[in-house]
């Protein structure tokens, strides 16, 4: 095979992600007598603003994926 001088690979290849995302940590947890996820210090995580912008949702997984808690 005769070398062009440049990269033959799969364009896509040079953009692919690892199959396995680093663990997220969140800083909020769900609390199941309230059916919401709260921040530490007991406020519903719907109530901070930061950190909503930061998050984009609090969306909960002990139920359907579907609905958010707020």
């Amino acid at each position: 095979m005769v070398s062009t001088g440049w990269d033959a690979r799969p364009f896509a290849l040079n953009y692919a992600r690892p199959a396995v995302n680093p663990p997220a940590v969140v800083p909020y947890a769900y609390d199941p007598l309230r059916q919401l996820n709260v921040l530490p210090d007991g406020r519903p995580a719907i109530s901070d603003r930061d950190l909503l912008l930061a998050c984009g949702t609090t969306t909960s997984t002990a139920g359907s994926q579907t609905h958010f808690d707020d």
